[in-house]
């Protein structure tokens, strides 16, 4: 699967050319004009990474990576500034960004920057906790209050996506595509048993979820 990144730029020809370059790159790339779009869009669904303007019309990309951290997205953000001074990097990386480069920029550098935060995010946390609940991912276990839980191997993979995604709805097919594959025959109502089951297992009353939230005609939202 390809690892999915957000370009939030408001100069239509660097917008073009990032694109192209990334998915050159063989990532899947969708992109934003402006910081309300890309708000809408980071949240609306999930994303390996996002690659932030910071002077962008309207909402500014410091907003935007405010708001993002705001709603617990867990997502890593590159913000891509021709601001350059150190003021402004700390201020980016305590909104929550994890990384900054300053244009312009040499093409080589950014995606070497991107590459660095897809394979860190993709070797992760070790240990995740939320509430009583502790998920060794190396080990693929998981303890509630604890005491061992037992999960199946798509329970397991359908809790880690939505770790590695916290914080974004989740649409039922994206969470097919992501967790059962694209060639994998199961339908949306496959993902909604697999979520109630995460509830049951994980949830101190599955009835009155904290953690897996239905967003009501889309998905699903992870707040652990």
């Amino acid at each position: 699967m390809a690892r999915r990144i957000l370009l939030v730029e408001d100069d239509a020809g660097l917008r073009l050319t990032l694109t192209h370059r990334l998915a050159g790159e063989g990532y899947e790339v969708e992109t934003a004009p402006d910081g309300e779009e890309g708000l809408r869009r980071a949240t609306g669904r999930a994303f390996d990474l996002v690659i932030l303007d910071v002077m962008l019309p309207g909402m500014s990309g410091f907003d935007v990576c405010r708001e993002l951290r705001r709603s617990a997205l867990a997502t890593p953000v590159l913000i891509l500034t021709a601001r350059g001074e150190v003021v402004d990097r700390v201020v980016g990386l305590k909104l929550g960004a994890d990384d900054y480069l300053t244009k312009p920029f040499a093409m080589a550098e950014l995606l070497a920057r991107v590459e660095v935060r897809l394979r860190r995010r993709a070797e992760g946390v070790v240990l995740y906790r939320f509430g009583s609940v502790e998920v060794d991912l190396r080990a693929t276990a998981v303890r509630r209050a604890g005491r061992p839980v037992e999960l199946s191997a798509k329970e397991f993979r359908l809790l880690h996506f939505f770790i590695t995604h916290r914080g974004a709805t989740l649409g039922r097919d994206e969470l097919l595509d992501g967790v059962w594959g694209r060639d994998a025959m199961p339908t949306p109502r496959t993902v909604d048993v697999h979520v109630a089951w995460l509830r049951r297992k994980l949830e101190e009353d599955a009835r009155r979820p904290q953690y897996f939230l239905t967003v009501h005609g889309f998905g699903y939202k992870f707040l652990g």
